[in-house]
């Protein structure tokens, strides 16, 4: 399709402008607390309505990324030193948010013999600690593969492992030049086989075709991951990827039918669905 008419978003995609009390409210706690989220950092199309219920997605060691993932609106860019203030903050802001469910991510830091890992680690308890009654979804990187790192992560019992596969193994190199499929496999398949509930995403529209789709949701499916989004890729600005398709409500709904029918525990698809998109759903019940 010609990136003309790509350029012109359908109705589907109109997401809540920010604005209001609430949004206001979180913005200044965010603010407040020196912390950074991927509902900015990403330029998340939801953040008027994640921010407007009270809800954010915290990211965790700065905001400045290792990698150039080119879908990503996050910056690249010399990472800064750690506030080792950080994960008690994370932990103040949620505990003044009253969240119940709290998704917490984290840019890339290859910089870190780790990647970070201690950090994550330190988060988690800190949270644990001050607000024991809230779940923790964790959404990681995939440490350049160091299994060391990721039990350093998964030892500090989160409640929920999440990992983007993003896409299809045949645009891998091309959307993130620094990650591997079987990489990120891997990590989602140790994280599965530790217990953990596991959790992972994809974007479409962004140069995939519906068999290479399905054979992921197989791959997935098959190394123990449970809880599924699927979203629709927006370019952040004219230096990344461009949008190959828009993809229709209701060939997101044919999607989230046929994760269910593979097993999967729990499937978000849709235009404006993210990772954290809804996160606590899944555990309403519980």
């Amino acid at each position: 399709m010609e990136q003309s008419l790509m350029n012109r978003k359908p109705p589907w995609l109109r997401a809540k402008i920010p604005g209001g009390a609430a949004y206001n409210e979180i913005r200044h706690l965010v603010h407040s607390y020196n912390l950074h989220t991927v509902c900015e950092s990403a330029l998340c199309p939801n953040i008027g309505e994640c921010w407007s219920r009270k809800t954010a997605t915290f990211m965790i060691l700065g905001d400045r990324c290792t990698r150039s993932c080119r879908f990503c609106a996050v910056t690249t860019a010399k990472p800064l030193p750690i506030n080792q203030e950080e994960p008690k903050n994370v932990a103040l802001a949620i505990k003044a948010m009253g969240l119940k469910y709290a998704v917490i991510t984290s840019v890339a830091r290859d910089d870190l013999k780790d990647g970070g890992a201690e950090a994550w680690a330190q988060t988690i308890k800190e949270v644990r600690a001050l607000n024991p009654q809230t779940k923790i979804e964790v959404l990681i990187p995939d440490f350049r593969g160091n299994r060391e790192s990721l039990m350093k992560v998964l030892d500090a019992k989160p409640d929920v492992l999440n990992h983007n596969i993003e896409t299809v193994p045949r645009l891998q190199k091309r959307v993130r030049p620094q990650a591997r499929y079987e990489r990120s496999l891997e990590v989602l398949k140790q994280s599965a086989e530790q217990g953990f509930p596991t959790k992972t995403g994809l974007m479409l529209g962004i140069g995939e075709t519906k068999e290479e789709i399905e054979s992921t949701l197989l791959d997935l499916y098959h190394i123990g991951v449970k809880i599924l989004t699927l979203g629709q890729y927006l370019r952040p600005s004219p230096n990344h990827l461009p949008v190959d398709r828009w993809v229709s409500p209701e060939e997101f709904k044919s999607w989230k039918e046929f994760g269910l029918r593979l097993g999967f525990s729990h499937v978000e698809s849709g235009p404006l669905v993210r990772s954290s998109y809804h996160a606590d759903e899944p555990w309403q019940s519980g």
